[in-house]
């Protein structure tokens, strides 16, 4: 570890002592865990403390661990996860949070912190139906608003149950029950009758 990270990580265990769940240093990059009733005021003294100062939020994203590691996965299954930089220290930071209810994921919002969060909160909860509380605007921001359900979730069929199209006598768009014919999206493999024999030119 270089001695960089190693005083970040001595750095955020004196500052939050026990409310780190887990401070791990993997491939040059410093990721701390913390509860869900401690996220709002880490964050913010993440921010706010002179030794920290992770002035920039780089992006939020969510995560389903439910098929992490083939299924072997036995924690909490919906966490949102920050990217932090401190400019005045030169430092970066991935803060991770998980949702302590898997059937309604909610975790504090860091819009009032860091306001760049409003729309990557956006994303995850239209993606990962992660809630923000607090969030000033919690809408849809890349799916239709009519969609039903969470794209990244990856619990509804792979083309949808609903397509859209503009009805020109009725002047409007419409939705209707999806036409297309479900289809096998396993790749074929085509190889010579003796592929791989031995001697086989």
């Amino acid at each position: 570890m270089s001695a960089k990270l190693e005083r970040l990580s001595q750095t955020l265990r004196d500052v939050f002592g026990d409310s780190l769940k887990s401070l791990l240093v993997d491939r040059a990059e410093l990721t701390i865990e913390v509860a869900a009733g401690d996220y709002l005021r880490i964050a913010r003294t993440l921010r706010d403390h002179p030794d920290l100062h992770f002035e920039q939020l780089i992006d939020v994203s969510g995560v389903d661990y439910s098929t992490f590691g083939n299924g072997a996965w036995e924690g909490a299954r919906f966490a949102s996860v920050a990217h932090l930089t401190s400019i005045r220290h030169n430092w970066r930071l991935r803060l991770r949070v998980f949702a302590e209810d898997e059937s309604f994921p909610v975790v504090d919002s860091v819009a009032d912190v860091w306001a760049s969060a409003n729309w990557y909160e956006r994303e995850s909860f239209d993606l990962y139906g992660i809630l923000y509380a607090g969030h000033p605007d919690l809408r849809r921001i890349l799916t239709d608003y009519g969609f039903v359900g969470h794209p990244f979730r990856k619990d509804f069929p792979i083309s949808g149950y609903v397509e859209m199209r503009y009805d020109p006598e009725q002047g409007r768009v419409v939705y209707q029950p999806v036409t297309i014919e479900p289809r096998e999206n396993t790749p074929r493999i085509v190889r010579e009758e003796n592929y791989g024999d031995v001697g086989h030119g």
